[in-house]
């Protein structure tokens, strides 16, 4: 007899509905558990993964590292992408500068690309080149209103084009038109500006990212309405009235990879043997050429554009030349260009002077994480020079503005304490309302008091956009102050720092890093403790010249006197004199001796254009006056001004009929050591919207820093799926919850015997 056979009758019915139970079971808790994944996950399908055409169209989880999308009706398309390369060529006293921007139109439309990019503010933009497969279209320099009629037109005739607009003298905006699906276009500008000598330095420096600005709101004032018995109304004057134009989108660090990879090589050839060549905030590699000058290259490759380079190099010997001359000859002139080093005052033969110093430190919001660390530590360190003998104040200022002391104060040690914690306790945060803080500085309460030097100390990154606005309440109010700008972090606005320490009769000092403040701020106040070299004037014997400068400025200890001039001939001698501290100084330089230069006439002809503008601020002149000097100075030597622009056109048509051309602004990385909480505030995101290229720009971030409405303040993130799916996911979680409890309670009802 078998095992079955010995079960009795009772024992199989049972057996056998037990296995029938399980089975069930089984199979029914498999069915629900089944439903419920089955929703669950289904709910998990995004917007944009159903019924969207394959071309074009990116998911947001597949995008490469670094790469962009912009929304459009039927999904996400990876934006265009840039690389630049930069190709710096230093030759003695000047640099040639050749800037490659590379756009790769990785999507199936076609696009006008947008890019704002920053320049040296001495730089004389000259060239430009566009690449289109093996053709290369040379621009030409028209004026700005011709030029952008010529690159509009060519854009709507599906023409490839390139524009390069200057908005500011260190703001450029590259505009190509009609880069089709998967092309690449190349656009390459050219420019010349002076080697920068501090002392036994010498130094370029390549801005590689537009600061956030801080654009005032237009003030609207009341106007009284003459005719008829009167009435009023409202006229509004915008201080930034391009703000659009200075304001390119800005991506958030902590939801973007960075974006821009940029390429630097400088070829350094200064005319002396070389000693220390340093790259202070990049890692670089040195190259030894045979003929004794050097190829300096970034260790990395490439690197995100979200700082300056900045480049020193000394002589090998323990000092500078003292006179540097160069000549370059070009059409039926000889332009000149000087460099002389005025020997340092002999402290012993005059004591100092007691001085008068405003500090002003900016504790905005753009000052926030390491420029504020940089700011305080550098004031900090001003406040420990201060002599007993002198007299100080401390003014802070973001959106509102505190003055420390009534009026200027003895530097004794009570008074220094109390400032030194003052200091120590400011926090970065609000706007950066500039002009109310330098009107203060310049409030010169003691100006009868002539036994005290006055100076003003500004420390900021200068990221506003009412820079003109700043230019002439210096003019205006300066009095017998001098300004000493001190800009800090990774992309201070030079321009704004470099014509505020001009037009103020001070000097320009950069702190890009803590390790600098030391170094740096000693610099700065071996030029405030020491007496400048005044009084300057320069005469040519034998030739008639055009000089720029026409009126040369103070300069400070380790400054050298640079002095451009146009010549009928290259004959004879020039004589400079000036006093330094009480004792007369003077050099006679004979002009046979100047070696052969580079770019000299467009350093020059640029320097003439920054007199223009000065003169214009200081009312020297008209603005219909300074506009027509500008004018004819860009139109003869082919410069980019605010009045002239750079336009280059393929003539042959690539946009077939019918094809939309959509606008892409690239964004721009935030500045290294910036927090975008504090320059933007509360992180508002609102998704872009991809329009024609006529429309408005395309916002890959509304992130434009201006006291505008919070609702138009906001930031873009791939948005949540615009779907039923947070129903849909609650009813699989409710299933699962349901087979799970069936289980349980069958598993109870049905135990088996």
């Amino acid at each position: 007899m078998t095992a079955v056979d010995a079960l009795d009758a009772a024992t199989r019915p049972r057996l056998w509905r037990a296995a029938k139970f399980c089975l069930f079971l089984l199979t029914e808790s498999a069915a629900v558990l089944l439903i419920g994944f089955a929703a669950l996950f289904l709910n998990f399908q995004p917007a944009w993964s159903g019924g969207l055409p394959s071309s074009g169209v990116t998911r947001p989880g597949d995008a490469k590292s670094g790469s962009l999308l912009l929304k459009s009706e039927q999904g996400y398309t990876e934006a265009i992408r840039l690389g630049v390369d930069v190709d710096l060529t230093v030759s003695g006293p000047t640099i040639r500068a050749r800037v490659t921007q590379l756009f790769r139109n990785p999507g199936k439309d076609w696009v006008e690309a947008v890019y704002v990019y920053p320049l040296p503010p001495g730089g004389a933009v000259d060239t430009l080149k566009m690449v289109v497969g093996d053709r290369v279209v040379v621009g030409e320099i028209k004026e700005r209103q011709q030029a952008r009629i010529i690159y509009e037109q060519a854009k709507r005739d599906g023409q490839k084009a390139a524009l390069t607009e200057q908005e500011r003298p260190n703001i450029f905006t590259n505009s190509v038109a009609n880069i089709g699906p998967g092309e690449t276009v190349l656009v390459q500008i050219e420019y010349q500006e002076p080697v920068h000598q501090n002392g036994n330095t010498f130094s370029l420096r390549v801005p590689m990212v537009v600061a956030p600005r801080y654009n005032p709101a237009p003030v609207v004032q009341s106007v009284e309405f003459k005719p008829n018995g009167g009435g009023w109304g409202t006229n509004s004057a915008d201080p930034v009235p391009d703000r659009d134009r200075i304001s390119p989108p800005v991506l958030d660090p902590a939801e973007n990879a960075p974006v821009n990879p940029t390429a630097i090589t400088v070829r350094l050839q200064a005319g002396f043997a070389l000693g220390e060549v340093k790259s202070h905030h990049h890692a670089v590699n040195t190259e030894k050429v045979s003929d004794g000058s050097q190829i300096v290259r970034l260790a990395d490759g490439v690197v995100p554009a979200d700082r300056d380079f900045e480049l020193t190099w000394t002589p090998a010997a323990e000092k500078a030349p003292s006179v540097d001359l160069f000549r370059e000859h070009v059409g039926d002139a000889d332009y000149l260009l000087a460099y002389v080093t005025p020997p340092s005052a002999d402290g012993a033969a005059q004591k100092p002077m007691p001085r008068e110093v405003i500090f002003v430190i900016d504790n905005s919001g753009s000052m926030g994480g390491i420029s504020i660390m940089q700011a305080k530590a550098s004031l900090l360190y001003a406040l420990g020079r201060l002599q007993p003998g002198d007299r100080f104040n401390v003014i802070r200022f973001d959106h509102t503005m505190d003055v420390l002391f009534p009026s200027p104060v003895p530097a004794d040690n009570e008074h220094v304490q109390r400032a030194t914690s003052f200091v120590s306790g400011l926090q970065a945060a609000g706007g950066t309302e500039m002009l109310p803080a330098m009107r203060a500085a310049l409030s010169d309460s003691n100006r009868e008091d002539s036994s005290y030097v006055r100076q003003v100390v500004f420390l900021t990154d200068g990221a506003i956009g009412h820079e003109e606005q700043m230019f002439e309440t210096i003019a205006a109010l300066r009095g017998r102050s001098r300004i000493f700008m001190v800009g800090i972090g990774s992309a201070p606005n030079t321009f704004l720092m470099t014509r505020a320490a001009e037009l103020g009769r001070g000097a320009f000092t950069h702190i890009g890093s803590t390790e600098q403040v030391e170094e740096r701020m000693r610099t700065l106040f071996s030029k405030l403790e020491n007496p400048a070299v005044t009084g300057l004037s320069a005469k040519f014997s034998d030739a008639k010249s055009d000089m720029t400068p026409q009126v040369l400025p103070d300069i400070y200890r380790g400054e050298p006197l640079v002095l451009a001039a146009k010549l009928d001939k290259l004959a004879g001698s020039v004589e400079i004199k000036g006093r330094i501290g009480d004792r007369p100084w003077s050099v006679n330089l004979p002009l046979a001796n100047a070696a052969e230069g580079k770019g000299l006439s467009k350093l020059w002809a640029n320097r003439k254009i920054a007199d223009a503008e000065v003169s214009r601020t200081m009312r020297q002149s008209t603005p219909e006056e300074a506009d027509k000097v500008v004018l004819a100075l860009a139109l003869e030597h082919q410069l980019v001004t605010r009045l002239t622009s750079l336009v280059a056109v393929d003539k042959t048509p690539s946009r077939p009929d019918g094809e939309t051309l959509k606008l892409a602004e690239l964004p721009l990385n935030l500045p290294h050591g910036w927090e975008f909480e504090k320059v933007f505030g509360e992180r508002m995101r609102k998704a872009p919207v991809e329009r024609r290229a006529d429309d408005a720009r395309v916002q890959h971030a509304v992130l434009k820093r201006s006291p505008v409405p919070a609702a138009t303040n906001a930031a873009v993130t791939l948005p949540k799926t615009a779907t039923d799916a947070d129903i849909k996911l609650a009813a699989g979680a409710i299933l699962l919850g349901i087979a799970l409890l069936l289980f349980l309670i069958t598993r109870r009802q049905y135990r088996p015997l």
